[in-house]
């Protein structure tokens, strides 16, 4: 059985937390072929790369495989709502859209924060979807794995 693309992320997302990275996963799509091109879990600190976020190491999977840094079009599917860093990128990138599942109302830019992709300056922006159906499972994830450190 096929899994969907948010799934899929929230499978890495569960990789990155047995890793001891907070569990964000991303999977980036082709909708015309419904092909995964690129996938990431978080993981600076196993990788010793601020940058290491799910989001960047999905597009950097992505345009390797695709051979274009260009990604216009494809889809990104992440469970945590993309912090500013990450929006930038989704920005440079061209991504035609953006599904996320949590809200991070600390971290994010995406529907919090700075709002990255309504801002002047942000010249590429792409549909934002927040995907309910998967919320409570990302949330859940990201609870459990702060609860547990804080114990």
């Amino acid at each position: 059985m096929l899994i969907s693309p948010m799934q899929r992320a929230l499978e890495l997302a569960r990789e990155a937390a047995e890793a001891g990275e907070v569990p964000v996963g991303a999977v980036i799509v082709d909708p015309a072929t419904g092909e995964i091109v690129g996938e990431g879990a978080n993981g600076p600190i196993a990788g010793h790369d601020p940058t290491g976020h799910a989001e960047i190491l999905a597009l950097r999977a992505a345009a390797q495989s695709l051979g274009n840094y260009r990604l216009t079009g494809l889809h990104l599917f992440v469970t945590l709502e993309p912090c500013a860093m990450c929006a930038g990128a989704i920005s440079l990138a061209r991504i035609g859209k953006v599904i996320f599942a949590a809200d991070d109302p600390k971290g994010g830019a995406v529907e919090h924060g700075p709002r990255f992709f309504e801002q002047p300056t942000c010249h590429w922006r792409p549909e934002v979807t927040r995907d309910e159906a998967h919320a409570g499972a990302a949330s859940e994830l990201l609870r459990e794995f702060f609860r547990v450190r804080r114990t």
